[in-house]
């Protein structure tokens, strides 16, 4: 871990970062008695990329800010689900992540046949072969998509991080939620508005092509779960990281009240009125929502005791897309359904532009390159903490609370 925190860059940029905390600079009106500010964060999702989440998840701990409530899709719902797990909300926890990143072979995570690690490996480095590696083994590749509807089980994953937690005593839903549930000592508005009533929530977005559903857990696992609490963490996340094609969608079975029909629950959280499935798949959560940046929106337009900071991996629409064959157009379709959900919600609240960091590993690195050497993922790390501080630096919480009053006072 060494080559990441002993940097010279990276050490000019904690400086940076210790000199913001001197200044005594807000973030937040909420915060806790040891004078930790407390924001809400949201993750967009991309493989990879998500290395530069835990550059710029350092940063802002360094900074003395922490994270209530926490949001995120695919590589953005590991990293949410590592920092609610890891410790109580008052701890530091992206040295903890980048540990257990560092000590991690990521190409571990394309668990399937060998002729599929090298179809993987030698399209991450544009070798030559391709084509004959694919005719090939045309028909093991048929068979596998067909039977399991994806390329790799996914199993490493899940053995990982279910791993990794345990270490922490965490095994369930029921541990992660327990753990959330005890905030930290002296938590008080800086005014001396009460916020008792306060609780911090968990977003993990995924994709169900069952019943055609966005989906978030935990607040909706009692669709999908008869005991949602016994639930491993690891296995919640693996629904929303389930890259079409590259990975097998994760099924659930014995869904409750299924052969229902109008079931009142999920009408309420799906708007489905159809019956209830016995079984459902799920896919990457990016899908439908990759950055799901409205799941913790106020919509009574009031002024925030606290901010939502998100983080955005993906370059945001400066280039149009060249439809000159089949592929650009499917990859095409595919970036507007990730990302247009997402787009609607910040063009009609344009306030949110304030709130976001724009990481943009994806100009640099590949999101699917999951056998990225280790002075890229250094990069990678350094890029993210290198724009958490321009973030910061530039970020002012007694304008964005002036904006929010503006907006109420039109009614928006």
């Amino acid at each position: 871990m060494k080559e990441f925190l002993e940097n010279a860059e990276f050490q000019q940029l904690v400086k940076s970062v210790d000199e913001i905390v001197k200044s005594k600079k807000r973030f937040s009106d909420v915060e806790d008695a040891q004078g930790y500010q407390y924001v809400d964060l949201v993750q967009e999702g991309g493989g990879v990329l998500g290395i530069a989440l835990v550059g710029y998840t350092y940063i802002l701990e360094r900074a003395g800010i922490r994270f209530f409530s926490l949001a995120g899709t695919s590589a953005g719902a590991i990293n949410t689900m590592m920092i609610a797990g890891l410790g109580p909300l008052e701890e530091p926890k992206s040295e903890k992540i980048l540990e257990i990143l560092s000590n991690k072979d990521l190409f571990e995570l394309v668990d399937g046949d060998r002729s599929v690690r090298s179809l993987v490996q030698k399209a991450i480095r544009g070798e030559s072969g391709i084509g004959w590696l694919i005719v090939w083994n045309i028909r093991r590749f048929y068979r596998t998509l067909k039977q399991k509807l994806g390329l790799n089980p996914g199993n490493d994953f899940e053995k990982w991080i279910t791993a990794e937690l345990k270490s922490v005593n965490i095994n369930s839903m029921g541990d992660i939620m327990r753990l959330r549930e005890k905030l930290p000592e002296g938590l008080k508005h800086v005014s001396g508005t009460d916020i008792s009533n306060m609780t911090p929530r968990l977003a993990i977005i995924a994709a169900d092509i069952t019943t055609h559903s966005k989906i978030e857990f935990p607040r909706m696992s009692e669709l999908f779960y008869a005991d949602p609490l016994a639930v491993t963490p690891a296995s919640v996340v693996r629904t929303s990281m389930s890259i079409p094609i590259f990975f097998e969608p994760v099924t659930i079975k014995d869904i409750p009240n299924h052969g229902v029909s109008q079931d009142k629950k999920w009408a309420e959280h799906c708007g489905y009125h159809g019956e209830v499935p016995p079984e459902i798949n799920f896919v990457d959560g990016g899908l439908l929502s990759n950055f799901p940046i409205n799941v913790f929106h106020r919509r009574d337009g009031g002024v925030p005791n606290k901010p939502t900071f998100g983080v955005r991996l993906s370059t945001y629409r400066k280039e149009y897309s060249k439809i000159n064959g089949l592929m650009p157009m499917m990859g095409a379709m595919i970036s507007s359904m990730r990302q247009i959900h997402d787009y609607d919600f910040l063009l009609r609240n344009p306030d949110y532009s304030h709130l976001i960091c724009h990481v943009d590993a994806d100009k640099d690195f590949n999101w699917l390159d999951f056998g990225i050497e280790r002075p890229d993922q250094v990069k990678m790390f350094i890029h993210g903490a290198r724009e958490a501080l321009k973030f910061l630096q530039t970020f002012n919480w007694e304008n964005y609370k002036d904006i929010r009053r503006s907006l109420a006072k039109k009614g928006k």
